[in-house]
């Protein structure tokens, strides 16, 4: 593998680990040090996301968003949608290729599967390959960190357009909760986050979740369950850190609607289902983590090492884009196996601090695929159920095994060299390695078997560097100027699709440019932050016209966002923010099944000029507590020539409920305006769209003893 100094390095912070004491506190103490609940004195909350050492948002030269636990709970949000919904110009539609429990997310204007990083708990969460948001639960969650632009250097999969960090509580603290709900279409789920008892040295939590829920379309269903076991040891000076974790997903998924020239079609019903009738998106993953924390008289040494395995069975159907009611299907079966380790030395001397580390990220990806190419064919009314594929022929064969290898080595510098100034400035060393081998075979033969195996090494140096300036103080109000400049790399995201797509696709790069104001007012109880922002992408990994994926030469995302917040009293709080965006492509000859389109210019798909949210939350803690949330997404295209435009839509989110003592209850809807709109393409089926979820009502009863 490439980089001789990567054993160095990696020895030399364990020896520098082990070398001495000092005071210091390890990840799930950083993540105790600020809840967030209260908005009054924003900037002054602590977070980790863009330096992994606990910073006040004030100091962070970059547009950070928080969402407290408390928040999600009181507005019940269970999903990515609704957990972000008031954060500036993000959107996170459920669904997508990956299934109902799945979501799409969109930062700065592109609507992209991969090109964000969600990490949680300290853990890239999807390794070296997609973000694994089908088993992302937001039960016993502490808060949200939502960064803007690219991941900062201390992260071996980076992003380009946000960071998504869920922090849970730590061992031995719990939201201490349970709560079950009863919801439309015969949808149920219920939860519980507690802290165990525990030794003097020892401390534990246990989290606890099951949902069974049905959609508008009846054979559409999410079902499943997650466990997870946090414990930590005190053992002399450092910590150790237990994590353990097991989820199980059962969907089964909705198709896609199909577009015809400029618009959706209308000859099939929107919840209609024409995938086979053993259609699922099944997945079993446990996850493990073990981390440790030892200061030195050098810093604080923090290790972290987590794998995680998963098995799914992924079992579709597409229609044929001629609307002839013929359809495709898919029978895969695969394994995923991911690890990461990460070991770093935090070090604060004065007004100065150092992080210096290194990291590895390992993935395979191994999948069998058994393709029945035009399988079958229904009514386009979606009268008919089709057969299962266990009875239909097989005419192709494939297989995929990918490796992954990502290596880092990573420098970052925290300096403040008086109460006004804050700079920061991160440089990274990644090192890939590579290697694919595919298979396909048609039936019957010819034509004949094919096999390709490549390989890829690839070594790029990313950085980042930013100031933030206080240009005004009053007490608790102020107002800052930041600027940054980052730049990210990543090997291309492979969607382990159908398709017989043997060849590695380019790396994709960006470089960003952010310049902003953060501040707050009426002696802390408006906070507020704007900025503006340009990046410019290199090979961003877009579907094609056939389903497999290509390159887009270029693309430009620039935009301004804004966000305020003013806290009336402790129990009510107003939330504004909107976002324009300008997505184009610079180059990009698209392929559309017939003829190469120039479309440099044109708008990406599904990307919205103006994005806009309002919330209003009400929560004491005894009596009415009331929530409110809307969102405007506007105008878009479907399509990468701009011949398919989308009008706008409003959605709207609402719980009411009554709280005594421990217990409360409440009536919560989401969508209630029942938009349906297109919001995220399919990257399997040609010119196919996945609608937004229609309304769901619930009634949900919590009992909370903390």
């Amino acid at each position: 593998m490439p980089g001789a100094g990567r054993g160095f390095l990696l020895t030399s912070l364990c020896a520098l680990g082990c070398a001495g004491t000092a005071g210091a506190a390890s990840l799930d103490a950083q993540a105790t040090a600020s809840d967030a609940g209260s908005v009054a004195g924003l900037l002054d909350t602590v977070v980790i996301t863009a330096t992994r050492v606990p910073e006040p948002l004030r100091r962070i030269p970059a547009a950070i968003s928080v969402v407290s636990g408390d928040e999600l709970r009181a507005r019940d949000a269970t999903n990515m949608q609704q957990a972000l919904a008031l954060v500036t110009g993000v959107e996170a539609p459920p669904g997508g290729d990956a299934g109902p429990s799945s979501a799409v997310p969109s930062f700065w204007g592109l609507h992209e599967f991969d090109a964000f990083l969600l990490v949680v708990d300290g853990v890239p969460w999807g390794g070296a390959f997609n973000p694994a948001i089908t088993t992302l639960d937001f039960t016993d969650t502490q808060r949200i960190e939502v960064l803007k632009g690219a991941a900062p250097v201390m992260y071996g999969a980076t992003s380009f357009v946000g960071v998504v960090n869920v922090i849970h509580f730590p061992a031995g603290e719990a939201a201490d909760e349970a709560d079950l709900a009863y919801g439309t279409y015969g949808s149920v789920r219920g939860s519980a986050s507690l802290a165990l008892p525990g030794a003097s040295a020892y401390r534990q939590s246990l989290v606890v979740e099951g949902q069974n829920l049905g959609f508008a379309d009846p054979r559409e269903s999410v079902s499943g369950g997650r466990l997870l076991y946090r414990g930590a040891l005190d053992a002399g000076a450092g910590t150790w850190r237990l994590d353990a974790d097991v989820n199980v997903v059962r969907d089964t998924p909705p198709s896609p609607l199909l577009r015809i020239g400029t618009s959706l079609t209308p000859l099939t019903p929107i919840n209609a289902n024409f995938n086979p009738a053993n259609a699922e998106i099944d997945e079993n993953k446990a996850h493990f983590s073990l981390g440790y924390t030892q200061p030195t008289a050098l810093g604080t040494w923090d290790t972290l090492a987590s794998y995680a395995w998963s098995n799914l069975t992924d079992i579709r159907g597409f229609l044929h884009p001629d609307l002839s009611g013929t359809a495709d299907t898919q029978d895969q079966s695969r394994y995923i196996g991911d690890g990461y380790l990460d070991t770093h030395l935090s070090n604060k001397r004065g007004e100065t601090t150092l992080v210096v580390g290194a990291d590895a990220l390992y993935g395979r990806g191994v999948q069998t695929t058994l393709n029945g190419n035009s399988a079958y064919t229904v009514p386009l009314d979606g009268s008919v159920l089709p057969p299962p594929t266990s009875v239909l022929p097989v005419n192709e064969i494939g297989t995929l095994d990918d490796k992954r290898v990502f290596l880092g080595q990573y420098l970052q510098i925290d300096w403040q060299p008086d109460e006004r100034w804050d700079l920061i400035a991160g440089l990274r060393l990644n090192e890939t390695y590579e290697h694919k081998v595919s298979t396909d075979q048609v039936l019957p033969p010819p034509p004949p078997y094919q096999s390709q195996a490549v390989s890829q090494r690839l070594n790029r140096l990313t950085g980042t560097v930013g100031a933030s300036y206080r240009i005004w103080a009053d007490g608790s109000d102020e107002t800052l100027v930041y600027a940054d400049y980052r730049n990210a790399f990543k090997p291309a995201a492979i969607d382990f699709g159908p398709d017989y797509t043997p060849d590695l696709l380019q790396p994709e790069e960006a470089q960003s440019y952010e310049a902003g104001l953060k501040g707050a007012a009426a002696g802390g109880r408006l906070s507020w932050q704007a900025e503006a922002f340009l990046l410019d992408f290199t090979n961003l990994v877009v579907p094609t016209a056939s389903g497999a994926l290509a390159n887009a030469a270029g693309e430009r995302l620039r935009g301004v966002e804004a966000e305020a917040r003013y806290q009336f009293t402790p129990d009510l709080a107003l939330a504004l923010n909107a976002a324009w965006h300008d997505a184009t492509y610079t180059s990009y000859l698209f392929f559309d099944g017939a003829h190469n389109v120039d479309v440099a210019g044109n708008q990406l798909p599904l990307a919205p000029y103006v994005i806009a949210a309002a919330g209003l939350l009400y929560t004491p803690q005894q009596g009415i507590t009331a929530t409110a949330v809307m969102r405007y997404v506007g105008r878009r295209y479907l399509d990468e020539e701009n011949t398919a435009p989308v009008g706008g839509y409003t959605s709207y989110d609402a719980t009411v409920g009554y709280s005594l003592n421990a217990w409360s209850l409440s009536l919560e809807g989401t969508n209630l305006s029942n938009q349906r709109p297109p919001v995220t393409a399919s990257e399997f089926g040609s010119a196919s769209y996945y609608l937004l979820p229609a309304r769901m009502l619930w009634v949900r009863l919590r009992y909370h003893w903390r």
